[in-house]
């Protein structure tokens, strides 16, 4: 008995200090519910902002021209310097012209062979065409000499075809520009043998007074570009075309304005962009072609624009931007938005949001929507960014 006595207190022991383990922390009337979580707030406001479409492209020239060899010979002179501006007829090289002075002088005296063969032989059917009312020539002698005079005749083209063509020869071995603007590196020396059959290539003259930018854009945005344009939305010069501003990489805008003048005639079908052509001035030679720039549209100033923050939106599962506001009795409302473009760091939202709303931009991932909030004091909301607008969804 004295053993059980011993097994049943120490039993009973054991389970009274497991009961009093169970409470950890204050009894349950001590903890009270949970406050409502405090979250930041931007009160929506509209403003008017300038939207604006950035293309990246690159500069290529407004025309280009490969001066090549058009005869055979030794270079003798070269009459420039490299990169300097240079007008069009304006004499670049020298080649060695003393093979084609002989033959322009061969040409000369065969030419004068021919109108010398020529002129005897229309004074001798002169002479016959008198005396042949009279029979004192027969009929057969009159046509052989009418028939001579026009044999001479051909050999006199002949001979001032062949002097052109010499002349045009020694002519080449002048070369001039073939446009005005800045040559580039020569890429042959005096000395060198330049050759017709492989159109040595001389050197590069290219006019830069102005310049492309050729971008890519996709082709759902030309035709919007397009319908913009007919509604007077996008700015457009005095030739009713539109007008383009140029960023340098560095962000510093071009301070010459452009237009948008061609668009290719076909669509891209691995990128479905069409290639748009910009032509911009450049008086002081700052545009180079090969630099990296971005083409800038205006499309218009929307007066009533509402902007917001991209960190306080996000997407749900059907892909919809979506964002949180503080509703009636404090409580969280989402909201289902249109954001169809980004302004800067901003959306541009058309549809989800009014003015005087409570946006809140922060502690998303704390709260559910109808779940009690508590607002920190409002901020008013950002200055829109500069215009950088992209077209897009948000994403």
């Amino acid at each position: 008995m004295k053993t059980l006595s011993k097994t049943s207190l120490a039993l009973l022991a054991l389970c009274l200090t497991a009961c009093e383990k169970k409470p950890a922390g204050p009894p349950p009337a001590a903890m009270g519910p949970m406050g409502p979580v405090e979250v930041g707030v931007l009160t929506v406001a509209t403003a008017p902002v300038t939207l604006t479409q950035d293309l990246p492209g690159r500069i290529s020239a407004f025309r280009v021209a490969e001066v090549r060899a058009r005869v055979s010979g030794i270079v003798l002179k070269r009459l420039f310097k490299e990169g300097s501006d240079v007008k069009e007829g304006q004499v670049l090289y020298e080649i060695d012209p003393a093979q084609y002075e002989a033959a322009y002088d061969s040409a000369m005296g065969t030419l004068a062979r021919a109108e010398a063969s020529l002129n005897s032989a229309q004074l001798k059917l002169n002479r016959m065409q008198s005396l042949i009312d009279s029979h004192a020539v027969s009929k057969q002698d009159f046509d052989e000499a009418s028939g001579s005079t026009k044999v001479n005749q051909a050999e006199v083209l002949l001979g001032k075809a062949a002097v052109k063509t010499a002349k045009i020869n020694l002519d080449y071995t002048k070369v001039t520009a073939p446009i005005t603007g800045r040559i580039g590196i020569s890429q042959v020396t005096e000395g060198a043998y330049v050759r017709t059959d492989q159109a040595t290539l001389l050197t590069i003259v290219q006019q830069l007074d102005r310049v492309y930018v050729d971008v890519n854009q996709p082709s759902s945005d030309l035709l919007r570009l397009k319908q913009a344009l007919a509604s007077g939305k996008l700015k457009a010069n005095g030739s009713g075309q539109p007008r383009v501003k140029l960023v340098h990489e560095s962000g510093e805008i071009y301070p010459e304005e452009g237009s948008l003048e061609v668009s290719d005639v076909t669509v891209n079908t691995l990128t479905n962009s069409v290639t748009v052509r910009a032509v911009f001035p450049n008086p002081r030679g700052d545009l180079l072609p090969g630099m990296f720039v971005r083409a800038r549209l205006e499309e218009g100033t929307t007066p009533d624009a509402i902007l917001v923050p991209q960190l306080a939106v996000s997407r749900n599962s059907k892909g919809e931007p979506t964002a949180m506001v503080i509703g009636a009795e404090s409580k969280v409302e989402l909201r289902v938005l249109e954001t169809p473009r980004a302004v800067g760091n901003q959306w541009l939202v058309t549809s989800g949001l009014k003015a005087g709303d409570r946006l809140i931009i922060n502690n998303l991932q704390k709260i559910r929507p109808g779940a009690e909030v508590k607002a920190a004091p409002s901020e008013p909301a950002p200055a829109p960014a500069p215009p950088a607008a992209n077209p897009g969804p948000a994403k």
